[in-house]
């Protein structure tokens, strides 16, 4: 049964057919994926001394977004999708602290902190909306 990318993208896939998802396809994937390139960039430019620290840290909580809604994606079923979202939302939500702090130290230029911010809570609202439609279709 082939779904489209709007199904994949709202959560539309029967709980019973218990086959994996392809996070290729999920529009939240992508976004979460350009967001960690974002990092990345940003983060070349922090002082040496933050290697270990404040780079290390914005590096692995926004590669863990996209990471943890491709682990869900590759389990069986909405139960553990779900519980992958979730911890996406998690590391999310870290990334937009470790973002600001990173702003209040002068690491990060208020314009580079005010585009990241934006991309970061568009992202989020994508993420959270589509916890909460595999949320409802694991009641269903």
């Amino acid at each position: 049964m082939a779904l489209s990318n709007w199904q994949l993208a709202n959560g539309n896939w029967p709980e019973r057919e218990c086959k994996m998802k392809d996070f290729r396809e999920l529009k939240v994937w992508g976004k979460a994926h350009q967001l960690v390139l974002t990092a990345y960039k940003l983060t070349g430019s922090f002082p040496k001394q933050e290697m270990f620290g404040m780079t290390s840290q914005i590096r692995r909580c926004s590669s863990s977004i996209p990471a943890n809604i491709a682990e869900g994606c590759g389990r069986m079923g909405n139960t553990e999708l779900h519980r992958f979202l979730q911890i996406a939302c998690g590391s999310a939500s870290e990334l937009e602290y470790h973002f600001l702090l990173a702003k209040d130290l002068g690491y990060l230029p208020y314009g580079e902190y005010e585009s990241v911010h934006k991309q970061l809570l568009e992202m989020k609202r994508m993420l959270v909306a589509l916890t909460k439609k595999v949320a409802s279709e694991r009641r269903v």
